[in-house]
């Protein structure tokens, strides 16, 4: 069939990955950061031009890396909002990351609608700061003129798209893209309209939803583009997982999200309920507290990194002689504990030890994500095998303890660019169908992810009893904190 390509325009950096369109195999590949000048203190900016993006991504792809591309798909940051006026041009920059400006229009939110199992049975999911709707919210309360010029909210890979397109009527994103916004959901595959009223105090034109293998259209030079896709859903894609395959994301925060066969509406607002690239769904549970609890623990211990911590947690035994750490430090999503601080408990003079304290905060971490895990597991979430993912994944500490902890087999994938090839696989798959040689429902069965493969053997037992004893501190220390 030929070559096409994927870009991925993530917060920092754009990259393309140009790939074979039988075997996935990637054959080149370029790569540019954005020229954003950061916020104070070296923070991301919460404001950008979208431009930036533009200007990226064609220095991404210089050198002639496009050359022969006949298709292309794009994978970019979620949560980012494009304030277009009737013009097409933007009102103001992105909105984009996770805004903590927004905290409190996410909570005037929640109350406008009446409550967090209002949001879940509408959308499912409540308003959290970083997501369009609330940035919504918090620009008309803050910059009333410019919500007043607002006519058209696009995300930006559908902003991306439609400028790869050459900025056609037809506007168009896919259904995991729509399902991040906070006004569509993927349980009845529609938009809610009132709800971008409710925040933005007017209505606005909205993109198409267009399904996985569609296009969203030609370029003049014949360039066929894809539906493109949000972050998490390309790289869920590019991975290749499907049902009873879980990720888990160990970033300062952790996600875990497992492939589901239909949208979750969770009256406790633990799950957000996503669609993913493929037409199936991606039920989604966060935890504010996954690396940040392991770099907590290194500038405790005074350890220079987190290779360092892991070598002392490896001095420990599984159970950390009894300590165990509630790794609650920014207080906690999964459980709703927004307002608690974490606890150290189960100190005896034997256990009082560096390495000890460096094991409870692996486990006490890796507990938590089971703790998500098990929310999903509890909805009847099929979850036979875990890809984990982060720099965090390749730490022996973490390996070590993971498969016993989480039940199952734990899958590591080399570090690659997996929304990138996401994207470029959805633009095969477009082009397949656009050519009449691919099924629109069946994506194409490209080469899995290189991984390294854990299994939980003859330590499960002693994993579920580790993990038995965070249980019950958890219980004792928050009681009911899981109760629905």
């Amino acid at each position: 069939m030929g070559i096409v390509a994927g870009l991925d325009s993530a917060p920092d950096f754009t990259r393309i990955v140009v790939c074979d369109t039988d075997t996935g195999a990637v054959l080149r590949q370029g790569y540019a950061p954005h020229p954003i000048d950061g916020a104070e203190g070296g923070s991301r900016p919460s404001d950008v031009d979208p431009q930036a993006w533009l200007l990226s991504l064609g220095e991404a792809a210089g050198g002639g890396l496009l050359e022969g591309v006949q298709a292309i798909g794009v994978s970019a940051q979620q949560n980012a909002v494009v304030p277009l006026d009737t013009q097409g041009n933007t009102v103001r920059p992105a909105m984009v990351g996770g805004d903590k400006r927004a905290q409190v229009a996410a909570a005037d939110l929640v109350d406008a609608l009446g409550g967090r199992e209002a949001w879940a049975q509408a959308v499912g999911c409540v308003p959290q700061a970083a997501q369009p709707v609330t940035k919504l919210r918090w620009l008309a309360k803050t910059e009333p003129e410019a919500a007043q010029r607002t006519a058209v909210l696009l995300q930006a890979h559908d902003w991306l798209v439609w400028q790869l397109l050459g900025r056609p009527v037809r506007r168009t994103t896919d259904r995991g893209g729509a399902s991040g916004t906070g006004y569509w959901s993927a349980a009845t595959g529609g938009y809610r309209p009132d709800l971008v009223e409710l925040a933005l105090g007017r209505q606005a034109m909205l993109p198409e939803v267009i399904g996985p293998s569609d296009a969203s259209g030609t370029t003049p030079e014949g360039l066929l583009i894809s539906a493109g896709t949000g972050e998490t859903m390309a790289a869920a894609f590019g991975l290749g997982i499907g049902l009873g395959d879980a990720v888990v994301s160990l970033g300062a925060s952790g996600s875990v999200m497992a492939v589901h066969p239909e949208a979750l509406v969770d009256q406790s607002g633990m799950i957000t309920s996503l669609a993913d690239a493929t037409g199936m769904h991606l039920p989604v549970v966060t935890t504010l507290n996954a690396v940040r609890t392991l770099r907590g623990a290194a500038e405790m211990l005074g350890v220079a990194d987190l290779e360092g911590l892991s070598d002392l947690a490896m001095k420990s035994t599984p159970g950390a002689h009894g300590l165990v750490l509630l790794p609650y430090l920014e207080g906690e999503r999964t459980p709703h504990l927004p307002h608690t601080a974490g606890s150290l408990v189960g100190l005896r003079r034997e256990s009082m030890k560096p390495e000890h304290l460096a094991r409870a905060a692996f486990e006490g971490m890796l507990c938590g994500l089971a703790d998500a895990l098990d929310v999903l597991r509890g909805r009847g979430v099929e979850v036979r095998r875990i890809f984990l993912l982060g720099a965090a994944a390749e730490l022996p500490a973490v390996q070590a303890a993971a498969p016993a902890l989480f039940g199952t087999q734990v899958v590591v994938p080399q570090p690659a660019d997996y929304a990138a090839i996401g994207a470029a696989r959805q633009a095969a798959w477009a082009l397949g169908v656009s050519q009449g040689m691919l099924d629109p429902r069946t994506p194409p069965a490209w080469q899995g992810a290189a991984a390294q493969v854990l299994e939980p053997g003859e330590e499960l037992a002693v994993g579920q009893a580790v993990r038995q004893q965070y249980v019950s501190v958890r219980e004792q220390t928050h009681p009911g904190a899981f109760r629905v």
